[in-house]
């Protein structure tokens, strides 16, 4: 992570920009309507990895509507929605692990076709969000954790179609499991770096209003 991204000057302009404000609740919408998508093909497929990535695009579209509710708000108040933003991240990682696990002892073997369809799908999704992401990334905590899910996303989702043709050539669910156990280490990974900065900012706005106080007195 860059030394910059705890840099609060640039995060007030940012977070109140029209711009942005848009740009949120394009990319809630299109998680929310790939979320539905997902959920009813992990059903059907019977792939892990995309209910994983159904239950993340779920995740990310509340962490969307989250940012949208703090945009304009004070510093603080951005930094600690973002550590709880961060430790939503990491609670997912270890649910997908469970379900992962669940689904290796339960022995099933995905329909890879369709699998790698709804894969494809999923990334285009994606790809069409982190571009309108990309020009936010280095801002505060909570656009930090904007940026590194729908980014971790991304990556998912050629993870998956990766998944998809390794079982349509070996016949077996290993490589579905494999793909749902590294989305849940970028979801934990992603989760520390957001809560390090979050707790970062929180005690830079901490020490602010300490010196505020104290040159007062």
């Amino acid at each position: 992570m860059s030394g910059h991204c705890c840099d609060h000057d640039h995060a007030p302009s940012a977070t109140s920009s029209p711009r942005y404000r848009r740009v949120l609740w394009a990319a809630l919408l299109i998680n929310l309507g790939m979320a539905v998508v997902e959920i009813i093909s992990s059903r059907l497929t019977g792939s892990v990895s995309l209910l994983a990535d159904a239950a993340d695009f779920m995740g990310d579209a509340a962490n969307y509507g989250v940012s949208l509710w703090v945009l304009g708000v004070a510093a603080v108040w951005r930094a600690r929605t973002a550590w709880l933003k961060g430790l939503s991240m990491g609670l997912y990682g270890l649910g997908v692990l469970a379900v992962a696990g669940w689904q290796w002892w339960q022995g099933s073997t995905p329909e890879a076709a369709s699998m790698g369809l709804i894969g494809a799908l999923a990334l285009a999704a994606n790809l069409s969000v982190a571009a309108l992401l990309y020009a936010f990334r280095e801002g505060d905590a909570n656009m930090r954790a904007v940026w590194l899910c729908t980014r971790n996303d991304a990556i998912g989702n050629v993870a998956v179609l990766v998944a998809a043709g390794l079982v349509m050539l070996t016949g077996q669910a290993w490589p579905d499991l494999a793909v749902a156990a590294g989305m849940a280490a970028l979801a934990l990974t992603g989760g520390v770096s957001v809560m390090r900065q979050a707790q970062a900012e929180l005690r830079w706005e901490h020490g602010g209003a300490e010196a505020h106080r104290t040159h007062g007195t």
